[in-house]
């Protein structure tokens, strides 16, 4: 099976490695474009792979990995699995895509998601450990949430900003004990910023790297997969509660969270770069019953469920209050990194923010390589920087970064797409309305704590 693997691989890599022959598109100055966000740094929209046009089919340029990438502790078991495509997060290795496209591609694995139940391999999302006496102070400045209302025992989705109220990161943060947080990290390496807030040694905390990395287990037959394998216990485990179990003879935290919205757990196993194999085949062994299949992260229903992607979504120019994240921000701390810069922020108002999409074009089955102009009358006001198309929506949808004036509900705009989604040859614009988020509603105990307290994802 290794050795198909890699042979698919590398017929793949072969095809990818020849020069572009996409058509250049001209790039407009977005530096000084009236209608988007000042920034210092603008948003590159034509960005990244496939020459931009070419979508699953695209022909991009070879990417050189060498020994500073890694490849992770899921690695080898991954491409046993048929994984045939990968970008590079945190430094890693990370899998996108498993099912080959003319077996459905990543539509069928969608399926598999929301019909059944579904093991992704995110040994990407890098665990930092902050543990000592004095851990939950440290935290409480670093996170704009109150540190002290995780519990040990639980986790929270939080954010850490800089001093301007940019984000840093998104993270899953885990208390697995009373002196000892984890941060799981979304795509920037937020531990050399933990260390450099403690330089001087104000707080009694050892900040590090560890050796654990997760597995997600998502889909609707998540819970009973997982009560096959650590007992009837994981059925009492809240929302964003964990629980401590050995799989395959291998020590794990589980804790009740997801990037899909659907039923979801994620496995996160001690001594991983030993005991991958421990886990990931016992996994396998118990999900023969429930229909288990390995896939890449789900973006497609992600995106359905206004889930944010870090360096895509949003990065350390964007704050709380430009993406649905405002309830994050507790400004009733006596102090946390960024705080002055939030309040001054909410007190004012944002110019541009995310809105959902829905939009026309043939469907996109296909990660996005740019982030898509959006127009209101012929001029660019925005860019769609996730998108998708939606089985529930019968519908391409996606985010996008916009004038505030222009995401009220119905707003009627066009989105720019490339040719290969285009409905007809050289009509690369189509219709879109700003709608409301999330796209797929979730069952009421996946809804966290921002879809409750706002009522909307943005």
């Amino acid at each position: 099976m290794l050795s198909t693997c890699r042979a698919r691989l590398a017929a793949v890599s072969a095809r990818n490695y020849l020069p572009s022959t996409a058509k250049p598109r001209p790039e407009f100055d977005a530096k000084n474009n009236r209608n988007l966000q000042k920034r210092v740094i603008p948003i590159q929209l034509r960005a990244s792979g496939d020459g931009g046009e070419g979508g699953l089919d695209g022909i991009g340029s070879r990417l050189l990995v060498d020994n500073r990438v890694h490849k992770g502790p899921y690695w080898h078991l991954s491409q046993e699995q048929g994984a045939w495509c990968y970008s590079v997060y945190n430094k890693i290795y990370h899998p996108r895509a498993y099912i080959r496209p003319e077996d459905g591609g990543l539509m069928e694995e969608y399926k598999y998601l929301t019909e059944h139940v579904t093991m992704w391999n995110v040994a990407v999302e890098r665990q930092i450990r902050v543990k000592g006496p004095d851990a939950e102070k440290f935290v409480d400045q670093v996170i704009t949430r109150k540190a002290s209302l995780c519990k040990p025992g639980f986790a929270k989705y939080v954010i850490l900003c800089n001093e301007e109220g940019g984000i840093l990161n998104d993270p899953i943060m885990l208390r697995p004990h009373e002196d000892e947080f984890w941060f799981s990290l979304s795509d920037t390496d937020i531990g050399l910023f933990l260390m450099g807030v403690n330089t001087y040694g104000k707080f009694d905390v050892d900040i590090r790297e560890i050796d654990v990395a997760p597995v997600q287990i998502q889909g609707p037959k998540a819970t009973a997969l997982m009560k096959d394998l650590v007992g009837s216990a994981i059925e009492d485990v809240p929302y964003y509660g964990l629980h401590y179990a050995k799989i395959g003879g291998a020590d794990t935290v589980i804790s009740r969270t997801g990037w899909s919205t659907e039923r979801g757990y994620e496995i996160y196993l001690y001594n991983s770069v030993h005991d991958a194999e421990k886990l990931w085949y016992s996994v396998l062994e118990a999900g023969k019953k429930h229909n288990l299949k390995v896939i890449a992260p789900g973006h497609h229903r992600r995106i359905e469920a206004g889930i944010l992607s870090y360096g895509q979504d949003i990065d350390i120019e964007t704050n709380p209050y430009q993406c649905g994240l405002g309830w994050q921000v507790d400004l009733t701390k006596k102090s946390f990194i960024g705080k002055n810069a939030l309040a001054k922020i909410k007190k004012n108002g944002v110019t541009h923010k995310l809105a959902g999409l829905k939009f026309g074009g043939k469907p996109i089955t296909w990660y996005i390589a740019d982030f898509y102009h959006v127009k209101h009358k012929g001029e660019i006001v925005g860019f769609v920087t996730s998108a998708w198309f939606s089985p529930t929506q019968k519908s391409n949808i996606g985010f996008g970064m916009l004038p505030v004036g222009l995401t009220e509900l119905g707003q009627e705009l066009e989105v720019v797409l490339p040719d290969v989604y285009a409905e007809k040859a050289g009509q690369s614009h189509t219709g879109a309305t700003v709608v409301t988020t999330p796209f797929k509603a979730p069952d009421r105990a996946e809804e966290g704590t921002g879809l409750k307290t706002t009522g909307s994802k943005f």
